[in-house]
């Protein structure tokens, strides 16, 4: 598999340079573009369809928030990570709810980025337990997320909830897939369907459903 396809969205001349020459040390990172305003990302996500989008929130004109949403709308499939200088669960609450898979705090180590951002890419959205424990506060007290009060998990078939239940505890898919003793590739396949089935974008959704539901056994 070749390198992943990067955007930068950041206002900061500085930092959209900082943020390329880290990226571009790893060998699976390559930044095929980097955009000034929110705006100009909608257009080069159009243009390059990238796997990811390193997306600062705010920008003159179009913030991160909006191009995150009508990046998403346009293609589902891009993975978007909100760049920010603070760890405020609105902020990250308002990144989940427009669709981002993560959330980077800026002031992190460079070694935590690359670990971070693989870890977007290969399906996970690491965050700390604190930060988790705001966002799922914010969730069941703020506005209801599109899709999210359906209530489908009838179609889940029973391997569907047993790997929503670990993941909605935190597991990672090596851990799920270790736990019951299944590839990890088959957690990921499992994972993209019960999304679908339930009408929700990430994890972090997922671990808000089985706790709303009344899902969680622990």
């Amino acid at each position: 598999m070749g390198p992943y396809k990067i955007l930068i969205a950041d206002d900061n001349e500085r930092s959209r340079s900082a943020i390329r020459l880290l990226l571009n040390s790893e060998p699976l990172f390559h930044v095929v573009a980097d955009a000034k305003n929110g705006e100009e990302a909608f257009a080069f996500a159009r243009q390059h369809v990238p796997d990811l989008v390193l997306m600062d929130i705010n920008m003159p004109g179009m913030n991160g928030f909006e191009a995150t949403r009508q990046i998403k709308q346009m293609l589902p499939n891009v993975r978007v990570v909100i760049l920010s200088v603070s760890d405020d669960a609105a902020d990250l609450f308002e990144a989940i709810r427009n669709g981002a898979q993560g959330y980077l705090i800026k002031s992190l180590r460079p070694s935590d980025w690359i670990a971070y951002l693989h870890g977007v890419l290969d399906g996970e959205t690491p965050l700390s337990r604190e930060m988790a424990e705001r966002l799922l506060s914010e969730f069941r007290t703020g506005p209801a997320i599109k899709g999210y009060e359906a209530d489908n998990i009838e179609k889940l078939t029973n391997r569907e909830r047993e790997i929503l239940e670990l993941v909605s505890r935190g597991a990672t898919n090596r851990e799920t897939a270790n736990a019951l003793f299944i590839a990890e590739n088959t957690v990921k396949n499992h994972l993209k369907n019960i999304m679908a089935k339930l009408h929700i974008q990430n994890r972090v959704q997922l671990a808000t459903y089985v706790r709303d539901k009344g899902l969680n056994k622990a």
